[in-house]
């Protein structure tokens, strides 16, 4: 366990999560700092505090065709920070939906910007049988643009598009389309 304490305070295990899964803001390691109560055995100590581990985790978990496929869970495209506190990184795009948040579980963890919703402020998907890109509004409040209007309905997504969501831009670069996809590399 790599314990680590995000600038809000909470402490998480790194080797788990990439940001705080409490907040979303990234971490800073705090290995010489560790209460005396941590150790080694403290996940031992976990699961006897809070019993087992969920064993319905793994039951029925959803795959993406793609992934059933071909076996792994391949990046199909790429948002690129131009403006924002992130700018100049990369966020990786899936097969089929993405979820774009602040929050850790999401497939496109966003930080930085309280702006953006902490759960699914918008939606990236790529449809494997047409090889296309769509971007929707999420279930957050904030407005998600694209090219400077608004995403109120999913709206097909071109490539060097810019998407707006809080303070941040991004720029979308896909990598699969009519001339290179997943399915047929390899056959």
């Amino acid at each position: 366990m790599k314990l680590i304490r995000c600038e809000r305070g909470h402490y998480y295990d790194a080797q788990q999560h990439s940001c705080c899964p409490s907040c979303g803001v990234q971490g800073l390691n705090v290995a010489d700092d560790l209460p005396q109560a941590v150790s080694e055995d403290s996940d031992a100590m976990l699961t006897q505090v809070r019993g087992q581990a969920n064993p319905m985790a793994d039951v029925g978990v959803t795959v993406a065709m793609v992934r059933k496929k071909i076996g792994i869970d391949p990046v199909v495209g790429w948002l690129v920070c131009v403006q924002g506190p992130e700018k100049g990184r990369d966020y990786r795009v899936r097969s089929e939906r993405n979820g774009i948040g602040r929050g850790a579980d999401m497939a496109i963890c966003i930080n930085g910007d309280e702006a953006i919703s902490r759960e699914n402020h918008a939606y990236i998907s790529f449809n494997p049988r047409k090889a296309s890109f769509r971007i929707a509004p999420g279930d957050g409040r904030g407005m998600t643009y694209l090219n400077g209007d608004e995403v109120d309905v999913p709206m097909p997504l071109q490539a060097y598009d810019r998407i707006e969501l809080g303070q941040t831009h991004l720029l979308f670069v896909p990598l699969c389309s009519e001339k290179f996809n997943w399915e047929s590399e390899g056959e």
